[in-house]
């Protein structure tokens, strides 16, 4: 787990410029054309959701909107506003054109969403005072400002909290030649030079996720101050991934093991994926939406009706003869 060190070296090597935030062009035209719209007509712009896997940018995206609005963010997440009367509490001490974030969205509790609904559409906050038959409801109006959220899991989102934003943009995976311009930019951050291999190695084994791509460098250039010169290289690289269990592909440990319990213990598969969670011992979220989404990404892992399967390619990975599978 990252110490506080890392956390702080993290939010440095953010973007803070629109220009310097890599990839997801779709996604940045798109932004682009909401922000100067409202920006023109001087109104709030419409409320944002951000979907997509861990690491690819979705906190960035609203701290840059927040800094191109010139708008403060009020960070939040999902488990955080357990009852009505905390996003009341938020709401309700916003300044005008103030940028509400909240991180995790599908783990809102649904009687916080009714709190949202109007506060979203209308900009009003209902509140009920008092309790049984005395109890009466108070409208409060709100300022003008801007719901940005962000999720890894749109599809728990409930269809009325969804339906409130006037945009949903899904961040994908980048592509090696991004994480590599990520890499390079991180690298003149951390004051610490970097062969262009040694970039191409780490961008390989990154994942196609700026995090990861930010953790190793961080780990290689821990590496190369304690043993090497202070310049990352190839052979740095090598080393710092052999001792982080990262294979050139990115696939780590766990990785491995889910693939050779595919291969080895069901046959090459197809199985299901509550079985494969309990051969590994590990949590099923964790195997659906940490380990699986990368590995059908490289072309590792099909999702069948039937089950899971590894394909030819995995096989071949992990040196092991080929087994034709169902798929």
């Amino acid at each position: 787990m990252d110490q506080p060190e890392d956390l702080n070296l993290e939010i440095a090597l953010r973007p803070t410029a629109w220009e310097d935030y890599v990839g997801q062009t779709k996604v940045k035209q798109n932004l682009r054309l909401i922000i100067d719209a409202a920006k023109q007509r001087r109104e709030p712009c419409d409320h944002l959701l951000f979907y997509g896997g861990p690491g690819l940018g979705k906190t960035t995206l609203a701290y840059l909107i927040g800094r191109e609005l010139g708008a403060n963010v009020r960070p939040t997440s999902g488990p955080a506003l357990e009852k009505a009367g905390d996003v009341a509490a938020i709401l309700s001490n916003l300044e005008p054109g103030e940028i509400l974030f909240i991180d995790e969205a599908h783990r809102v509790n649904k009687l916080v969403e009714e709190v949202l609904y109007p506060a979203m559409e209308s900009r009003k906050l209902h509140l009920i005072v008092g309790k049984g038959p005395s109890a009466r409801t108070l409208s409060l109006d709100l300022p003008p400002f801007t719901v940005v959220a962000a999720t890894t899991k749109a599809s728990l989102l409930s269809g009325p909290l969804r339906s409130r934003f006037g945009g949903t943009f899904r961040l994908d995976f980048y592509d090696v030649a991004d994480i590599g311009k990520i890499i390079t930019r991180s690298a003149k951050l951390l004051g610490v030079s970097i062969d262009p291999e040694a970039t191409k190695m780490l961008a390989a084994a990154s994942r196609f996720t700026p995090r990861t791509a930010n953790r190793l460098l961080k780990r290689a250039r821990d590496f190369a101050q304690v043993h090497g010169t202070g310049n990352i290289t190839i052979p740095g690289v090598e080393e710092t991934l052999a001792l982080l269990d990262v294979d050139p592909l990115g696939l780590e440990h766990a990785d491995r093991e889910l693939l050779r319990a595919i291969i080895e213990k069901f046959g090459g598969g197809p199985v299901g994926v509550k079985a494969l969670a309990t051969t590994l011992n590990d949590d099923l979220g964790t195997v659906e939406d940490v380990y699986e989404p990368f590995l059908m990404q490289i072309g590792f892992l099909h999702r069948t009706p039937a089950g899971r399967v590894a394909t030819h390619a995995a096989y071949e990975h992990l040196g092991i003869p080929y087994k034709s599978t169902l798929l």
